[in-house]
């Protein structure tokens, strides 16, 4: 049976929960014409790189299916009628990838970046390398005062 990676991207005024119903509803439809969707991923509400029917940003999903593609035809009309759906994007692949996708993959990396950079990112450096530094007016202040 062949296999699809499938993204959709929907309206970021839709809630996570209705992300969630609408995955739902798109893999009864795929297990309903014989396929099974193996995994799902949500990424997030993540901004886009231009506008996409006047949005700035949209709920990323992404279903690894092995399905007819009878299936990923219906899902596809489905999706091209549904109004929170913005884009989707499905491609046959020759097997599909286990474990964590490499959008959640970064996502991981970053957050432990971010753990380990910890006081860093707060700008509170010290920089006693300098020594003591004053203005240039205190400078020229001083010099015509010891004059």
């Amino acid at each position: 049976m062949p296999m699809y990676e499938h993204v959709y991207l929907a309206r970021p005024d839709v809630s996570a929960q209705q992300v969630e119903d609408l995955t739902n509803q798109f893999k009864g439809v795929i297990e309903g014409l014989g396929g099974k969707v193996t995994k799902t991923e949500y990424w997030g509400l993540k901004s886009l790189s231009f506008r996409v029917k006047k949005n700035r940003k949209a709920h990323y999903t992404l279903l690894n299916v092995e399905a007819p593609p009878a299936a990923i035809t219906e899902v596809e009309r489905q999706e091209r009628i549904n109004e929170d759906v913005l884009r989707f994007m499905t491609i046959r692949v020759e097997e599909l990838e286990e474990g964590p996708s490499a959008m959640m993959r970064k996502a991981e990396r970053d957050e432990r970046r971010a753990g380990e950079r910890g006081d860093r990112d707060r700008g509170d450096r010290d920089r006693g390398d300098r020594g003591e530094r004053r203005r240039r007016d205190e400078d020229e202040a001083g010099a015509s005062v010891e004059e």
